[in-house]
């Protein structure tokens, strides 16, 4: 059978780093309270020159730098993100120019928070099923644009990045030692959409809109839907929390991360947590926490690795992986 296998990855950042006193000049607020409730103590934040684009498409360059692969080597590219450089055309069509790739096709997909767990979910899909052989999967945000910078219950939580994985199609077998993805499990529910949502849009407001999110709503649904995806997964992969070697969490919130991994009895040093470093980078979080964890030698080649991520709409899901 054919296989989605994970042939390089990378990142990209913007320059600027807001550290937790800065919020401190711009509404009611300290370190202190941030770093207690959240996690986070620091997040990068897009200048004028950069945008969803333009850090997707160094996100993109590292993975096939990683991967030794050229954008010609490339047949497709999904880019999960709620922030596009415009309306339309989709910004994946503008990381595919930008890198140059000669032919293929590109798409966004808006999953929010989960959008990179449904992109890696479906690019997996087009390789199964014979439409691609090698892909770029991109979560890009500059969800700064969209923050309202006087609610402090928001604007403490997100900042920019970007991360991105060439998958490339490999024959084997359906078995759990062999390299590539194994499971995955997607979920929604659109009758939570008011709990995190941005409240303006083409076709309501004709604006953009700020974000919006009743914390403790989407805290109280969390745990919940993450542990959901993540039985379903390993009950597909026949396999147990002690059997994987990584879990990569959506890095929104240190609470969710470590409730979620007791809960499912993953031991404490088996959990990827960057979000003291980048704050929630929603589509981006999985992918640049991944990067960070093979950057740091922790995933390594033949690693069991769990990804999972939820956010605005409800979307949920989970992905298990052979490094």
């Amino acid at each position: 059978m054919t296989r989605s296998v994970v042939r390089g990855i990378g990142s990209a950042l913007p320059r600027r780093i807001m550290k937790n006193a800065e919020f401190e000049k711009l509404v009611d607020t300290t370190d202190e309270w941030i770093v207690q409730r959240t996690g986070i103590r620091q997040r990068h934040i897009a200048s004028e020159d950069e945008t969803t684009a333009s850090l997707g498409e160094a996100a993109a360059r590292a993975a096939l730098d990683s991967a030794g692969l050229t954008p010609a080597d490339v047949d497709m590219i999904i880019l999960a993100t709620s922030t596009p450089n415009n309306t339309f055309p989709a910004t994946a069509v503008e990381i595919q120019e930008r890198l140059g790739m000669p032919g293929g096709f590109a798409f966004d997909m808006q999953a929010v928070c989960s959008g990179f767990v449904y992109a890696i979910t479906t690019a997996d899909l087009y390789i199964r099923g014979g439409q691609a052989k090698r892909m770029l999967v991109i979560g890009s945000e500059t969800f700064s644009r969209i923050l309202d910078w006087n609610d402090r219950t928001t604007c403490v939580l997100f900042g920019d990045g970007a991360g991105a994985v060439v998958l490339e199609a490999e024959d084997g077998e359906a078995a759990l030692d062999q390299r590539g993805i194994i499971a995955s499990s997607l979920r929604s529910d659109g009758s939570q959409r008011d709990k995190l949502y941005v409240d303006g849009g083409p076709s309501t407001t004709c604006t953009v809109g700020h974000l919006r999110m009743q914390g403790r709503e989407v805290f109280k649904h969390a745990v919940g839907m993450i542990t959901d995806v993540i039985e379903d997964v390993f009950a597909k992969a026949g396999i147990t929390a002690d059997d994987i070697d990584w879990f990569v969490p959506h890095q929104a919130n240190r609470r969710i991360i470590d409730a979620s991994a007791r809960k499912l009895g993953i031991a404490e040093e088996k959990v990827v947590v960057t979000v003291d470093l980048h704050g929630n980078t929603s589509a981006a979080s999985v992918p640049l926490a991944l990067s960070v964890a093979v950057e740091r030698g922790q995933i390594k080649k033949g690693d069991l690795v769990l990804l999972e991520a939820m956010g605005g709409g409800f979307t949920w899901g989970a992905v298990l992986v052979r490094w």
